[in-house]
C-alpha cells in the first residue's frame, strides 16, 4: 500500500503544474473580501485552509523538482505552461495580505513579500527571456490565454503586499512606497500590451466553446487586482511626498482599471452562457475553476476598497452581493476538490497499481482538433488547462 502511494505521489507531482497556486489566491482573496464585508467564521476558516494549501503545494512542488526536473525545464520553454509559475507569487503575496489582516503577524508576511519578489525578479525575466530567443514559437492563436495576465496579477500583487507592509520598514518607508509604486505602473502597462493580444485572438480567430475556459475570467482580475493595489497607494498618499502630489492620478488610473473590471463581467457572462446554454458545453469539476474563483473575489475586495477611498457610499451595495457570489464559487469549486481526492483515493485502493489511470486529467491532449465538441479541445482550452493545472493529478 505505501509503495502504491509513493507510485501515486510520484505521478501526480510529474504532472502537478505550479498554476495549482491558484487555489491560495482565490481561497485568500474569498477570505479577505469576507472579512471586510464582515462575514463571521469564514474568514479566519479560509485562513487556516489557505495555509494547508500553500504548504501542500510548496511540499509537492519541492517533490517534483526532485523527482522531475526535467518537467519543470519543459514547462518554463512552454509558451502555455510557463505563465503557471507565476500563481506561486501571486499566492504567496495574498496568503501575505491574510497573514497581516488575519494573522496579525508581521514577520511571516514580510518575509512571504520578501519570497515573493525574488520569485518574481527571476521568474519574469527568466520566462520572458525564454520566449524571446526560443527558436520554434506557437502562432498567436495557441500560444495566448487568459493565464498569461498572471504576469499582471503576480505585479499588481507584490505592489499591494508592499503597500500594505509599507509601515514596517521604518525609515525605509517612503522608498518601499515608491517601489510600490513603480511594481503599480509596470502591472498596468503589462495589460495594456497582454490584453492587446488577448483580445485580437477573441475577434480575429475562431473560437470554439472549449476555448472559453474559466482563465479568461483573469482578463477581469488583473484589473481587479490592479484596482486593489491602486486604493492601497491611495490609502499611503498622507505618508509619502510622492504619492501625495500624485493623488488624483492615482485616482484617475485606479477608477480606470475598477471601471475595466466592470467593462469584463456581462462580456465573460454572455460567453459563458454562450458556452453552456447555447452550445450546451457540459458544466463539470476541473481545476480551471480556480482560475474563475480568484477574480470573483479580487472584484469584491477591489470594489470595497474604492468605494472606501473615493467615499462613493453607493459602491458598497457591489460587494454586498459579489461576496456572496465569490464565496459560492469558492464552495463549489473545492467541493469538486473533495470529490475528486476522495475518488483517487478509493481508486488507489481498489486498483493499486494505477495510479495514473486513477488520477488521469478530464482534459483531452492538447492540440487544436477543429472540432466543436467538449471532447476534442483546441489548443487555447489545453493551454488555459495548462495555466490553472487541469491536468493535475491530484485534483
Amino acid at each position: 500500500m505505501i509503495r502504491a502511494f509513493i507510485d501515486l505521489l510520484k505521478a501526480s507531482t510529474e504532472k502537478l503544474h505550479p498554476a495549482y497556486f491558484a487555489m491560495v489566491m482565490g481561497t485568500g482573496i474569498v477570505s479577505v473580501a469576507s472579512l471586510w464585508l464582515g462575514i463571521p467564521a469564514v474568514p479566519q476558516l479560509l485562513f487556516v485552509l489557505n495555509i494547508v494549501f500553500f504548504a501542500g503545494l510548496c511540499v509537492l512542488t519541492a517533490l517534483r523538482v526532485a523527482w522531475h526536473p526535467h518537467r519543470i525545464l519543459a514547462d518554463l520553454t512552454d509558451h502555455n505552461r510557463c505563465v503557471g509559475f507565476f500563481t506561486t507569487i501571486a499566492g504567496a503575496c495574498v496568503l501575505g495580505v491574510q497573514f497581516v489582516l488575519l494573522g496579525h503577524n508581521l514577520a511571516a508576511a514580510t518575509w512571504l513579500w520578501f519570497g515573493a519578489l525574488a520569485l518574481w525578479l527571476c521568474l519574469t525575466y527568466a520566462i520572458f527571456t525564454v520566449l524571446t530567443v526560443k527558436e520554434e514559437k506557437p502562432p498567436l492563436a495557441e500560444g495566448i490565454n487568459g493565464g498569461w495576465l498572471l504576469t499582471v496579477v503576480t505585479t499588481q500583487a507584490v505592489s499591494n503586499l508592499g503597500g500594505l507592509l509599507a509601515d514596517q520598514f521604518g525609515p525605509y518607508r517612503e522608498q518601499m512606497l515608491f517601489f510600490s509604486l513603480i511594481m503599480w505602473l509596470c502591472g498596468g502597462m503589462l495589460y495594456i500590451w497582454t490584453i492587446s493580444l488577448i483580445f485580437y485572438r477573441y475577434t480575429f480567430f475562431k473560437f470554439l466553446p472549449s476555448d472559453l475556459a474559466p482563465p479568461y475570467w483573469i482578463n477581469m482580475g488583473a484589473v481587479a487586482i490592479s484596482t486593489l493595489a491602486g486604493t492601497r497607494l491611495i490609502l499611503n498618499a498622507p505618508k509619502s511626498a510622492l504619492l501625495e502630489q500624485l493623488v488624483p492620478f492615482l485616482q484617475g488610473f485606479t477608477l480606470l482599471f475598477w471601471a475595466t473590471a466592470t467593462w469584463w463581467i456581462p462580456m465573460l457572462v454572455t460567453l459563458a452562457v454562450w458556452r453552456h446554454v447555447y452550445k450546451r458545453y457540459p458544466v463539470a469539476y476541473d481545476p480551471l475553476y480556480w482560475g474563475l474563483v480568484f477574480p470573483l473575489g479580487m472584484y469584491t475586495a477591489c470594489t470595497f476598497q474604492l468605494a472606501k477611498v473615493t467615499r462613493l457610499d453607493f459602491l458598497y451595495a457591489i460587494p454586498q452581493v459579489f461576496v456572496y457570489i465569490a464565496i459560492l464559487a469558492w464552495l463549489i469549486t473545492f467541493l469538486g476538490l473533495v470529490r475528486r481526492i476522495t475518488r483517487a483515493l478509493v481508486g488507489l485502493i481498489h486498483h493499486p497499481g494505477e495510479p495514473a489511470a486513477v488520477l488521469s486529467s478530464d482534459q483531452a491532449p492538447a492540440g487544436r482538433q477543429g472540432a466543436d465538441t467538449p471532447h476534442q479541445p483546441c489548443q487555447d482550452a489545453a493551454g488555459a488547462a495548462a495555466m490553472t493545472g487541469s491536468d493535475v493529478s491530484v485534483g
